[in-house]
């Protein structure tokens, strides 16, 4: 028999795509379970005996995908991180002057607080992380802070913006936008995209240069 021939179809062991698919899959089964009981009931209070109950396996198939709690906290902070700079990518690829791209990124940054993953941003402390992936995590903090600085250093270039310090508009947008994952309420009032579009423009409307101020915020389009 030539060892060159097709893959038989009738084969019961998944090909190499389809294996690893599936363990992507089930990884993200599991960060998106732990997310939700890290966001109710704090790191260190979730166990990974909860975790696997609620996925309804055993705690030994959880380490067949990650090493430990830690490193699935570190994942999923992470994926949270990296929905923000996805956010400040599609923003910048806008185009538009500082302020309308300032208030664009602003509110997809709240869109992103009110989800799973950057929830647990706003409530992960860094010394919960091992050093490692402290020092990883300030570094991708860094990046979005370096990124929403730049457009707020545009737009005083360019007269939208307030003459002010960029570190404190920085510091201050930043702040008041990582707070919404501690107070929205999906269940509440408004929707997200409603308290996006009324947290973002009382900000805006603090930073703005005097013509800009009470524009209306408009979300970057999908790519």
């Amino acid at each position: 028999m030539s060892t060159n021939s097709a893959p038989d179809e009738g084969s019961p062991w998944p090909k190499k795509t389809d294996r690893t698919r599936s363990r992507a899959l089930k990884r993200e089964a599991v960060m998106t379970m732990a997310v939700r009981f890290f966001n109710e009931k704090g790191f260190h209070a979730t166990s990974l005996d909860d975790v696997a109950k609620a996925l309804n396996v055993t705690k030994p198939t959880i380490y067949h995908y990650f090493r430990n709690k830690d490193e699935i906290l570190f994942e999923c902070v992470v994926q949270g991180l990296h929905s923000i700079a996805d956010a400040a990518g599609r923003v910048e690829a806008q185009g538009g002057t500082g302020l309308e791209r300032l208030k664009s990124l602003a509110y997809m940054y709240a869109i992103c607080m009110t989800q799973d993953f950057c929830i647990c941003i706003s409530r992960t402390a860094d010394h919960e992380l091992s050093p490692a992936s402290r020092a990883r995590f300030r570094a991708l903090k860094r990046e979005i802070d370096q990124t929403m600085r730049q457009v707020i250093r545009d737009g005083i270039a360019d007269g939208t913006i307030a003459p002010e310090s960029e570190r404190m508009i920085s510091f201050t947008l930043a702040g008041a936008l990582n707070w919404i994952a501690r107070w929205f309420d999906p269940e509440g009032p408004m929707s997200r995209e409603e308290v996006a579009q009324s947290v973002v423009s009382i900000l805006m409307n603090g930073v703005a240069a005097e013509a800009g101020r009470g524009t209306p915020v408009r979300a970057p389009e999908s790519s």
